[in-house]
C-alpha cells in the first residue's frame, strides 16, 4: 500500500527543547493506525504537525507529506486547500473546539458549503440545511431539529464530540486524525463514539490515525501501533504483535498495566 500520509525524521522544537524527536510513521489508504503514549509524549504535536498547526513558537523540521504534498514549511494557501480533503481532526475536548456562540447547524453548515463550492456544486438554503440534518443524523444524533438550533453548552458531551466528528466528517477528508477522542466521556459514552469512528471511517472508506492513552481503546481499533514516549517512537508494529509480544520496557509496562486494569473491572483484554 502506498502511504496516504507519509512522515519522515519529524523533529519539533520549542526553542532548544526537543519535544518529538527522529518521528517515521506512514499511514496507507483505507488504513488504521494508533497513536498510543503517556501525556506529554508528542501524540497530539504529531497531529498538529500532520495538519500544519503547530503553534507559534514551534518549528518542524524533516517531512510530513499528505497525498504526496509536503506540510513542512508549505505556505498557509497550500495547507488551507489540504486540511478537510487530505486531513481532518476531531479534538479531544469538542466544548472547546466548538464555537460556543454558533448555533450547530451554523457550524456544521461552514464546512459542507466550503466543500460543495471546492467541488463546483454549491449548497444553499433549504439545501444546506438538508445536508446538514443527513450529516447529523449519520453520526446518530437524536432530535436533529433541536441539536441544529442548539449551542454547544446546551449538548452532552457525547452529542458535542459527536457534533464536531461530523464538521470533521463534511469536507470528507481522506485521513480522520482523532486525538483523544473519548477523554472527557464517560465509559458507556467512550465506547458509543468508538463504534461511531469505526463504522463512518469503514463507510466512508477513510484512513484513521487514533491517538490516545487507553491502549484498549486504541488497540481494539486500529490494524497497527505506534508507541511514543517522550517525542520518541520506541516501537511499532501490527496491533496484536505489539500487544502480544511487546519489545520495549515501556510498551511492556503499558500492556500489563492495561491487563491489570482491566482484570479488575472485568473488562476482555484487547
Amino acid at each position: 500500500m502506498s502511504a496516504l500520509l507519509a512522515i519522515r525524521g519529524l523533529s519539533v522544537r520549542a526553542g532548544p527543547a526537543t519535544l518529538i524527536d527522529d518521528l517515521s510513521v506512514d499511514v496507507a489508504a483505507r488504513e488504521r493506525v494508533g497513536l498510543i503514549g503517556e501525556s506529554g509524549s508528542g501524540k497530539s504535536l504529531t497531529a498538529l504537525a500532520v495538519a500544519g498547526l503547530l503553534p507559534r513558537g514551534l518549528s518542524a523540521e524533516g517531512s510530513v507529506r499528505l497525498r504526496g504534498e509536503e506540510v513542512v514549511g508549505a505556505p498557509e494557501r497550500r495547507l488551507d486547500a489540504l486540511r478537510g480533503q487530505a486531513v481532518a481532526i476531531v479534538f479531544q475536548e469538542p466544548l472547546s473546539a466548538l464555537d460556543p456562540l454558533m448555533r450547530v447547524e451554523r457550524q456544521v453548515a461552514l464546512p459542507l458549503a466550503r466543500r460543495a463550492r471546492r467541488d463546483g456544486t454549491p449548497l444553499r438554503g433549504s439545501a444546506l440545511g438538508a445536508a446538514v440534518r443527513a450529516l447529523l443524523a449519520e453520526v446518530a444524533l437524536p432530535d436533529l431539529d433541536r441539536v441544529a438550533r442548539a449551542y454547544p453548552h446546551e449538548l452532552s458531551g457525547g452529542q458535542r464530540q459527536r457534533v464536531a466528528i461530523a464538521m470533521a466528517l463534511a469536507c470528507r477528508p481522506d485521513l480522520l486524525i482523532a486525538d483523544e477522542p473519548t477523554t472527557a466521556l464517560d465509559v458507556t459514552t467512550q465506547e458509543e463514539v468508538m463504534q461511531l469512528l469505526r463504522r463512518l471511517v469503514a463507510e466512508r472508506g477513510m484512513a484513521l490515525l487514533l491517538i490516545g492513552h487507553d491502549l484498549p481503546v486504541v488497540a481494539g481499533s486500529v490494524d497497527r501501533l505506534v508507541v511514543m514516549r517522550r517525542g520518541v517512537a520506541v516501537e511499532a508494529g501490527p496491533t496484536a504483535d505489539v500487544l502480544g509480544h511487546p519489545r520495549h520496557d515501556y510498551t511492556r509496562g503499558l500492556v500489563e498495566a492495561a491487563r491489570r486494569f482491566d482484570d479488575a473491572i472485568g473488562r476482555p483484554t484487547a
